[in-house]
């Protein structure tokens, strides 16, 4: 039973060591760029109250102490224009001092979000969400790529090796967020790469197909060992709340329980992708204040 029980943990891929493992590299270049005179910075600004949003602003500023990375927070009220938050991004983009920044989203109704992404200069946009930067990605070109996207990728390779040449890979999702670019990022890798969503014809019977698959739908559990080729790698970037058991927690669009037996590796929900993404996005500020100063 021990044995067993061992083996079955062998099959989790551990999002929180791995994460810790990116921070270390990043705190070590930012040391060494802060010997040449350059203190990497990143601004974040928060509109509203929302309760998580608020937790994962908190988080990512503990990161950025953590690695050595300056932040500056600036939060407006919930009734915020467009307007401000332009003006503000405006002051930002001229501040030679900043070099990353992040709009937390969810962003109030009256805010075109839209506008606010894209007024982020692109060489200061860490989240990667600006047209030029996605444009960039699609063309194979080196630019800020999302962060979650660039964290599953850090576990492929940490999981398969730097090789995924020739491996076929299916993403559930089309999100500009993280299922676009993350088939953009597996192209380059050479994969071969589908994209199934909800109008997708066959959903389970592509899935049993992948080498490699990313599940980023929103949809709890949505993925069972059926769908799963045995010795599949499976990334599961979904997060849904569930009550179980009277309990509330919080579960991936994979039914981990059940596919976990089937795969040859797998993200847990929580501690799989999400502390990858905000070690990605202390990354990308880092590569963001080298380019800046090229």
């Amino acid at each position: 039973m021990n044995q067993m029980l061992n083996t079955m943990q062998n099959k989790y891929i551990d999002g929180k060591a791995i994460a810790e493992s990116v921070l270390k590299e990043v705190k070590a270049d930012v040391d060494d760029m802060k010997t040449q005179g350059i203190e990497p910075c990143l601004a974040v600004i928060l509109v509203g109250e929302d309760a998580a949003s608020q937790v994962y602003v908190q988080h990512k500023v503990a990161k950025a102490k953590q690695v050595g990375i300056r932040s500056l927070e600036f939060r407006f009220n919930q009734d915020s224009t467009t307007t401000e938050l332009l003006s503000k991004i405006d002051q930002l983009n001229q501040d030679p001092s900043v070099h990353g920044i992040l709009v937390q989203l969810p962003l109030p109704p009256q805010i075109d979000d839209t506008q606010i992404l894209h007024k982020i200069d692109p060489l200061k946009d860490v989240d990667g969400f600006h047209r030029e930067n996605v444009g960039g990605l699609s063309q194979g070109q080196c630019v800020l790529a999302p962060c979650t996207p660039m964290g599953c990728l850090r576990l492929l390779h940490e999981t398969l090796g730097s090789d995924l040449s020739g491996l076929h890979a299916v993403i559930i999702g089309r999100s500009n967020i993280v299922g676009k670019p993350m088939a953009a990022l597996l192209l380059q890798q050479h994969c071969s790469v589908t994209v199934v969503h909800s109008r997708s014809k066959h959903l389970a019977e592509t899935c049993q197909m992948a080498d490699i698959l990313v599940a980023t739908v929103g949809q709890p559990k949505l993925v069972k060992a059926d769908w799963i080729k045995p010795n599949a790698v499976v990334i599961d970037v979904g997060i849904n709340r569930m009550t179980v058991d009277n309990q509330s927690r919080l579960v991936g669009d994979v039914d981990f329980e059940d596919v976990l037996p089937i795969a040859q590796a797998i993200t847990p929900v929580p501690g799989g992708v999400g502390p990858m993404t905000i070690a990605y996005l202390m990354k990308n500020t880092l590569a963001a204040a080298r380019m800046q100063s090229l």
